[in-house]
């Protein structure tokens, strides 16, 4: 299958969910509750934000002025939207941009927020590329995929190997943490409502109306079947992996 091809029935399917990753209101709150209070002259950046379900719980829950950044295009617009209608346009700004090349002065953000993503670029490489970013004591927030168990299964392990998923455990993700000069706030799992309620039950829906839309055509039906495998996967294995928070203070 043709990789553009490829791509282009995966975000066809992706641009129709609210989120583009589990994640759920509450965690977020729950994570923004260990930052000190942010106001109008702190500032977020929300990294791979995809079409923004998370940075909009930020503007929520914070009076700080946020830059969220996602490198498709698409969703950005989609956020753009979603905040003119929140009329919160004073304080988020959406932009296309590139997680592995942000080209933010030293000492930006008081603030780091990445749902989900950091995956694209590694743990341990996000968190030492983008440290510089943040201003002295500021904090960086992510979700990344973690072992839930000492013993998953082998056929999870072998899935997510050929996926060629990152999927730490959660000493090593600590370790991680405090080699790239962040000192751990807390972390925590985000629960199973983020991943079944709020991710593959939506997406579940648009597979079905993917399906429908590109009857007969192989190429989509092989995206389609994949992100169904997925699905199939964590039913099986929710006890064994999962989203861990990461709540971390730069020293």
């Amino acid at each position: 299958m043709p990789a553009e091809n490829s791509m282009q029935y995966f975000y066809e399917i992706y641009e129709a969910m609210p989120r583009q990753g589990p994640g759920d209101s509450a965690s977020t709150r729950q994570a923004l509750s260990h930052l000190p209070a942010l106001t109008r002259e702190h500032r977020i950046l929300d990294i791979g934000c995809g079409s923004g379900a998370q940075t909009v719980d930020l503007a929520r829950a914070t009076e700080a002025q946020i830059v969220a950044i996602d490198n498709h295009p698409p969703f950005i617009a989609r956020l753009v939207e979603r905040v003119s209608e929140l009329g919160l346009e004073e304080r988020v700004a959406a932009q296309v941009g590139d997680m592995c090349d942000l080209r933010f002065s030293d000492g930006s953000f008081d603030a780091l927020w990445s749902e989900g993503a950091i995956y694209f670029i590694g743990f341990a490489q996000g968190l030492a590329a983008w440290r510089r970013l943040l201003a002295p004591g500021g904090h960086l927030v992510v979700s990344e995929l973690c072992w839930l168990r000492d013993d998953p299964a082998v056929e999870i392990v072998d899935f997510f190997e050929a996926e060629g998923a990152d999927v730490g455990d959660l000493a090593a993700r600590q370790k991680a943490v405090a080699a790239s000069g962040y000192e751990l706030v807390c972390d925590f799992v985000l629960p199973a409502f983020g991943w079944w309620e709020n991710y593959y039950l939506p997406l579940g829906e648009c597979l079905a109306r993917f399906r429908s839309a590109h009857a007969g055509e192989p190429e989509a039906l092989g995206v389609a079947d994949r992100s169904q495998h997925e699905i199939d996967m964590y039913k099986k294995h929710a006890d064994s992996f999962g989203y861990v928070f990461f709540v971390m203070r730069r020293d």
